[in-house]
């Protein structure tokens, strides 16, 4: 019985591992293997029964009453506005007129459009769609490589995940309890650095190996009439939103929660500007974010139990006292947290690694010290960025990446599942290198922070 005690954490969380294979919704795994050791540490005398009459309290205070997570309902609300109203695709639409006699011009165009899209929604999923429905058919026609195309899409669609203002740095923010203002200012040049690391990668390939990316034919005089006005209307607008979102945070006029609302309203009027705001469009965003809300609430309030079960179980102490027994120094266990993050891709949803791993991997982060490499006091800040720009993986990698599924079920037949396959690797390679260059240079998250907003 004192074994089983003892061991009772690891068991807790390997049975939410192996509840997550199973493929039901992630709340009711949650929330079941949360019930059943909230018994089993009550019958072993763990926990007392006033212990676990404090979980509604510890939801409400750590999930309904945070300030910091109603930021995400109105970033939600903004990217599907953003997509309801057809502004993202009159930007698509333009850039791939303006590059198309560019070599690689319609791929440089899905990057740049992920990237200012990213910026102004932070939402994937409607990201990858909008894109393959939009530009992966004018590619295949244009007789791009299918792999490089598809590689093309499904990355630049997941830039959502580490430039602000991503939903998954609201999340992160909450759980280590940290500054969202500094981590959104911390993911600004990663991300635009990662972008641009694709940029230069389709260039290059573009150079070399042309036939992969064969240069259409020109516009016709009815398609550049007007050109120019038609691309600074479809640019102003995104870069309109983003300033609003990002301008307010880093010029010190609002809080992260209060430009979510910045952001929601100025999507709104935009829309209403372009004359595509309906009931029926207001409608249908609405519904759209309501449910998507939902599903995110739902997972972070039966993770908010499962995570006060397990510290109360004593995984805190087990956590600490595994890390001090490996005999790993600080950088061993800054590279093993990250292979952890990065095998876990293959098989979940950013999601799941989140709440899974980073309650687990706080401590060890406030045990560690990497010396004059980066500020004690920047670390975690630091290491929460190296995990953003790791779950960009997470979405490209199989069985399970679900950027992969929403492009294949957005594309039809037009692309065979293992061109999609062939296609992510390279850019795949590129994310780890990424993350490889942020390890070695930490000034290239923290130096803007550190301009902007000082210590």
């Amino acid at each position: 019985m004192e074994t089983l005690t003892e061991f009772l954490p690891a068991i807790m969380f390997l049975s939410l591992i192996a509840g997550l294979f199973t493929a039901l919704p992630v709340p009711i795994v949650l929330a079941a293997v949360t019930l059943i050791f909230a018994i089993i540490a009550l019958a072993l005398g763990e926990m007392r029964f006033v212990h676990l009459s404090l979980v509604p309290t510890r939801i409400y205070g750590g999930v309904i009453d945070n300030a910091v997570l109603v930021a995400a309902p109105m970033f939600i609300f903004m990217g599907v506005v953003m997509e309801k109203t057809r502004i993202a695709e009159d930007l698509l639409l333009t850039l791939q007129k303006l590059l198309v006699r560019v070599p690689g011009g319609l791929a440089l165009a899905v990057v740049l459009m992920g990237t200012i899209l990213a910026a102004a929604t932070g939402i994937i999923g409607a990201s990858v769609v909008m894109l393959t429905v939009m530009a992966l058919p004018t590619m295949m026609r244009a007789g791009y490589s299918a792999p490089l195309a598809t590689g093309a899409v499904a990355s630049a669609g997941t830039l959502g995940i580490l430039i602000p203002p991503s939903v998954m740095l609201v999340f992160m923010s909450d759980l280590l309890s940290l500054n969202l203002a500094k981590v959104f200012v911390a993911a600004f040049l990663p991300g635009l650095f990662l972008a641009a690391i694709y940029l230069i990668y389709l260039v290059t390939r573009s150079i070399l190996r042309p036939s992969e990316t064969p240069v259409p034919r020109g516009l016709t005089t009815q398609e550049r009439s007007g050109l120019w006005r038609e691309a600074l209307v479809s640019v102003s607008f995104p870069l309109i939103l983003i300033v609003a979102v990002l301008g307010s945070i880093i010029g010190g006029f609002a809080s992260p929660t209060e430009a979510s609302g910045v952001g929601a309203f100025a999507a709104l009027f935009l829309g209403l500007i372009r004359g595509r705001i309906t009931w029926n469009v207001l409608g249908e965003a609405t519904d759209s974010s309501l449910r998507t809300i939902a599903l995110l609430f739902f997972i972070f309030a039966t993770a908010t139990a499962f995570s006060y079960i397990f510290r109360k179980v004593g995984g805190d102490d087990l956590i600490v006292e595994l890390a001090r027994s490996l005999n790993l120094g600080d950088w061993a266990l800054l590279f093993m947290m990250m292979i952890m993050v990065f095998v876990l891709g293959f098989f979940f949803d950013w999601i799941e690694i989140t709440l899974i791993l980073l309650p687990i991997f706080a401590p060890i982060v406030d045990l560690m010290d990497l010396g004059d490499h980066i500020d004690k006091k920047d670390l975690v800040y630091w290491f929460t960025i190296l995990v953003a720009v790791n779950l960009q993986t997470s979405f490209l990698t199989p069985p399970f990446g679900f950027a992969l599924f929403y492009m294949k079920g957005a594309a039809g037949n037009l692309v065979e599942m293992r061109d999609i396959y062939r296609g992510i690797i390279p850019f795949v390679l590129l994310q780890v290198a990424v993350l490889f260059i942020l390890i070695w240079q930490p000034e290239l998250a923290m130096w803007l922070p550190g301009k902007v907003l000082g210590n």
